[in-house]
């Protein structure tokens, strides 16, 4: 027989979680487990990219960290787990701070806005969520990398963390966000990356291989053009990254505009194949179409997992 608190507890924290992030965000003022996650990894960064063996280094590091905040994350949980409202409290808790939908939008709507004001301010707030130099950025440059990056983040922050949480519940939800942290730190192919960070970026793409694809899946089906589907098979894999494509293809399809090009990362030059066809000029009302299609999206993966959690019934972990 299956208990009503066990129904509860299958689904209260990932909407708890959810609504936290809806309202607040990333907490700027609260300790957050994915600085954490990053001072962590430049620490063991420093001390082993160095020398010989650098990817053996890398791939153990990585390794180490992925499992260890997976088996931290379960050992927690197993603890207080006789305590049901604490047990509840701590995976809403950490549901919410693996989320990262709200804080983006926020960031991608401010970056058309100041980008409206002057060039030199969209280049400040658009540096703040892109990894690649924006010195030189147009106005146009601006609002396609700020696009771009809203169309990855769906499947990064939002659909791929929950689609762990789906399988593995909150310890492999933690376990995808180091991951997705290593690789934004390490997973480059320049100097001095290439061979410390090529097992985390190697992993980063097998854990979002699924949940880039489900991404897109979702932005087509809510902004109700299936049809797109062909558009996103045909422009997914020309991204260098074999998931991010294809966000940014369904997007592109949406908007019915072109993203990619060349970008300078780390002083290097890096060509990205064009996704879609139509170069044209980007306004405001795009950012809000993007918005309302990344949050629909969002919405519907909530309701997917949720209704998954409710059929299992899964205990605490």
């Amino acid at each position: 027989m299956i208990e009503r608190t066990d129904i509860l507890v299958s689904i209260a924290p990932l909407m708890i979680g959810w609504i936290l992030d809806l309202i607040f965000g990333d907490p700027a003022r609260l300790p957050h487990p994915i600085v954490w996650f990053g001072k962590a990894i430049a620490l063991l960064e420093g001390s082993f990219n160095k020398g010989s063996h650098r990817k053996v280094k890398g791939a153990l590091t990585s390794i180490f960290l992925i499992s260890g905040v997976f088996a931290v994350t379960w050992l927690l949980l197993w603890y207080i787990s006789s305590v049901w409202w604490l047990n509840l409290a701590v995976q809403s808790l950490l549901v919410f701070y693996c989320l990262a939908g709200t804080t983006l939008i926020s960031e991608v709507r401010k970056t058309f806005e100041a980008v409206d004001k002057s060039l030199e301010l969209g280049r400040m707030q658009v540096g703040r969520i892109v990894g690649r130099d924006t010195s030189a950025l147009s106005a146009q440059e601006i609002r396609t990398a700020a696009l771009e990056t809203l169309a990855e983040n769906l499947s990064d922050g939002v659909i791929a963390p929950l689609f762990w949480y789906a399988l593995l519940g909150v310890p492999g939800m933690v376990a995808y966000k180091m991951i997705n942290t290593l690789d934004s730190m390490i997973g480059y192919r320049n100097a001095r990356y290439k061979d410390f960070g090529c097992i985390a970026a190697h992993i980063d793409d097998v854990a979002n291989y699924i949940p880039a694809r489900l991404s897109s899946f979702l932005m087509v089906a809510v902004a109700g053009k299936l049809r797109l589907l062909r558009f996103v098979r045909k422009y997914g894999s020309l991204h260098l990254s074999p998931n991010s494509g294809y966000p940014e293809a369904a997007l592109a399809g949406i908007l019915e505009c072109r993203f990619g090009g060349p970008h300078d990362y780390f002083g290097e030059s890096v060509y990205k194949p064009y996704i879609g066809e139509n170069p044209r000029d980007f306004n405001y009302s795009d950012v809000l179409k993007a918005i309302s299609i990344n949050r629909k999206a969002e919405v519907a993966m909530v309701l997917l997992v949720g209704c998954i959690k409710l059929l299992l019934v899964q205990p605490f972990i």
